[in-house]
């Protein structure tokens, strides 16, 4: 896979008071993340190459990948599939990437969504409604010890643009 045909189309930057090594469990950390990720479990191989998955809940595979930079505590780059019938075919394959910075008392945490082909907004939509609230949420439980409760569903726009394609979606 040619990492250089993948364009940001979402980034987000967050100041977190911790240190850069917590982040990094944080977001690799299953027990951890279902703190703050609204119950689902990030379980990865914690190597180049290694798997990355996100379980939801009920122990499904939700989100399956790969993992393409780890440089741990300062860069992590993962293939992010939605185990959605027809969507990876369609849409093609998501990079997400974290990079964990001291700032100051502070860690700059950057995440940024990638895409290999132009995605319409409404598409979009649903990873620019979840980041913010899984982003605020490990902010949150990194700061104070607890993570809020935000109830995330796909946005309206998204299921409507993804089910004009033909993708299946729950």
């Amino acid at each position: 896979m040619n990492l250089d045909q993948f364009k940001p189309l979402t980034v987000y930057t967050i100041y977190i008071v911790s240190t850069p090594d917590k982040v990094w469990e944080a977001l690799t950390s299953a027990e951890f993340s279902k703190k703050y990720f609204s119950g689902f479990a990030v379980e990865m191989e914690r190597r180049l190459g290694g798997s990355f998955i996100v379980r939801a809940p009920d122990g499904s595979e939700h989100i399956s990948g790969e993992v393409f930079e780890y440089d741990p505590p300062n860069k992590l780059t993962v293939t992010w599939n939605i185990n959605w019938p027809d969507l990876v075919a369609r849409l093609g394959t998501t990079l997400v990437t974290y990079e964990i910075e001291q700032a100051g008392e502070a860690v700059r945490l950057t995440m940024s969504e990638r895409h290999d082909r132009a995605l319409s907004d409404d598409i979009l939509s649903g990873g620019r409604t979840g980041w913010p609230a899984i982003l605020s949420g490990l902010k949150s439980l990194l700061e104070t010890g607890k993570a809020p409760q935000i109830k995330m569903t796909p946005p309206a726009q998204m299921l409507a643009a993804l089910k004009a394609m033909g993708i299946k979606t729950p």
